[in-house]
Parts: structure tokens; sequence; C-alpha cells
């Protein structure tokens, strides 16, 4: 039986509570399953600070490069003291720290959840270490200044090395589902950084023939999903691109509650909810654990094909089918329309485990 040490970060917010929820049906899925996972919980977030270190230790991230892969609740980092918010935030910081340049974002239609875009099935493959977001793209420095209170500069990088590694990621993910790729850039007016993005996806794909691929601008692709989510299959993206294209396809196909995510290298994965901490919710047992849950999922498929385990791949697919039936069956969270908590929706998901 092969063995998994995986991280635990609860996080803030709903944080503990969707956490635990998903260890719980996790749990309750590996009695039935050939694999040993053991659970290493390290703080982070406000736990961190309240214990006198930083939202991300030392010794935390240390613990990390230990284990196998680790789960991240949502932080709100928003709420950290002044000092720390000059800080990367916590994800940040891992996805730094790790080089964890692949966010991978799947949205699809759920059974029975009202959607604007209920037949869509697709992946988001975001880069996810440059672009336009500072805390991501410099070795020293921040990647924003001011030469004058009246002057804000923010740096945009773009790098070959970046673009391939994230477009092959796209491709081999598209080869294995509808061979399709859609490459989305803003190459018409940031000619030299999407234009270079662009330039090294298409270079990449033709590396896989059987891929269709094709390409739009950043805005129209915001319609077209709106139009005809249903159309597209993998689409790989900018850091600053890719953030939003996945918001707007979680909400598209139900809520952003269901909206999975990992952050991945070469050596390791984060699961990470898309969504946030939702402090105006947190600890009232009302939030949504699906997200999550479906982002532990995306994790064991991860190191499953890494360590060519199948027991875990088979793990990850009990737990997903369980979630399917139990929402399917009415077990919805209040973001969904439902009047189940957090508990008595893990609850449900444990009764259609096999």
């Amino acid at each position: 039986m092969a063995s998994y040490q995986i991280g635990v970060l609860a996080g803030d917010g709903i944080g503990p509570e969707i956490t635990r929820a998903a260890l719980l049906i996790v749990e309750a899925a590996r009695g039935r399953a050939e694999v040993d996972l053991r659970w290493r919980h390290l703080p982070m977030g406000w736990e961190a600070l309240q214990g006198g270190a930083t939202a991300m230790p030392e010794e935390t991230k240390a613990a990390l490069a230990t284990c196998d892969g680790w789960i991240m609740g949502p932080h709100d980092s928003a709420s950290y003291p002044a000092a720390e918010r000059e800080r990367r935030n916590p994800s940040g910081e891992l996805r730094h720290h790790f080089d964890l340049y692949a966010n991978i974002r799947p949205a699809h239609g759920w059974p029975g959840i009202a959607a604007v875009a209920p037949q869509a099935d697709l992946v988001i493959v975001r880069e996810n270490t440059e672009g336009f977001y500072p805390d991501r793209n410099m070795y020293v420095g921040s990647g924003e200044w001011m030469p004058t209170p009246d002057v804000a500069l923010s740096v945009g990088l773009f790098t070959r090395r970046a673009a391939r590694r994230i477009a092959h990621v796209a491709c081999r993910l598209a080869r294995s589902r509808r061979q399709r790729l859609t490459i989305v850039h803003k190459a018409n007016v940031i000619r030299l950084g999407t234009g270079l993005f662009l330039e090294e996806c298409r270079a990449v794909a033709a590396e896989y023939p059987e891929l269709r691929v094709d390409d739009y601008h950043i805005d129209a692709m915001a319609a077209h999903l709106v139009l005809r989510a249903a159309d597209f299959d993998v689409i790989v993206t900018t850091n600053m691109f890719g953030d939003i294209l996945s918001d707007l396809t979680g909400e598209l196909t139900g809520s952003l509650g269901l909206a999975p995510s990992i952050n991945a290298g070469d050596e390791r994965a984060m699961a990470q909810a898309a969504h946030g901490s939702a402090p105006d919710i947190a600890g009232q047992d009302r939030a949504n654990p699906i997200g999550l849950l479906g982002s532990v999922t995306m994790l064991f498929r991860w190191l499953a094909e890494r360590h060519a385990d199948p027991d875990l791949a088979a793990l990850g697919a009990t737990i997903d089918d369980a979630v399917a039936r139990a929402v399917a069956g009415g077990a919805r969270t209040p973001d969904l329309g439902g009047t189940s908590t957090t508990t008595t929706f893990a609850e449900a998901v444990v009764a259609q485990l096999t």
C-alpha cells in the first residue's frame, strides 16, 4: 500500500470548517481504499500570527517540503496587520517558494444546480508565476513602485520558459480530454508580453498534432464564454487573465463555491479552492465545502498520475461520485439555494459512499 504525507493548512474565515468537512469525507472514503494518507497539520494565516509567527512561517514551508502535497484553506490576508500585508500572501508565497507554476481550474455544470452554462465542461490552465501579479514576478522587490505620489507603475513579466512549460501542461491535458486547446491573450495591444505568450503556446501546440488549436483575445473570450461555454475544452492563458476567466466560469456553471483548483509544479502540488475565506459567514456552519473537496480529489489524481497509483485515483473518483450523488439528492448549502449546513452536507456525502 502506498503512503502519502499530506500537509493541511486550514486557513482563515470558513477555512477550518470546509477543511474539517473535506477531511471527514476523505477519511470515510479511504476506509474503502488501499491508500495510506497521513495528515500533517501546519499553521498559517491568523493561526500562525496569533502564535507570534508570520502568516506563512518558515517552519511551515520547511515542513511542506517533506510532504507529497498539501491542502490549503482560504486566507483572509486583507485583514492581516499592515506589516504583514506588505509580504506575499500565504498562497502567493507558497506558489513562489515551490514554483507551483500551473494553476488548473476546471468548471462544469451540475445536475439540478441552476447555471448560466449548465452544459459547460472545461478547464482553465493558468500560468501562475508571472504576468501582472507583482507578488509573483520578481526575484527581489514587489514589481510595483511609485516614482511620485501620483504615479504608480506595475511591471508585467513574460518569459518564453514560463509560456512553454504551461503550454505543455495544457496540451497534455487537452490530449487526455476532447483534444481542443484555446489560447487566450491580448497580443493586439500587449504585443510583446502576451504576444510572446501566444507565440510560444502555438509553437508547443504544434508538437501535439492531434489537437485542434485556436486563440482569442481576452475580451472576446469573456463574451464567448458567456454565450457558448460548452464549446470550449482546455483554455491556456496568462496569470491575470486566467484568474479572471476562472472566476467567470465558476459562476457560469453554478457558483464559485463549487470551483476547485490545484497549483502544481514539477515536484509538488497544492489543493486550494478558487474562492475566498468568506469572513461574513465564518463560524456559522453554512459554507460550501465542494470547491475545497474537489481540489483535494484533483490533488489525489495529480499524485496518482505521478506515482502510477490507481488506488489513489480510484479514491478521488469515489469521492467525486459521492458528492455528485449527494447534490443530485438535494444536499445543498445556502449558496446553492439549499438548507444543508457544512456538517450535514458532509454527512450526506459520506452516506453516498459505496
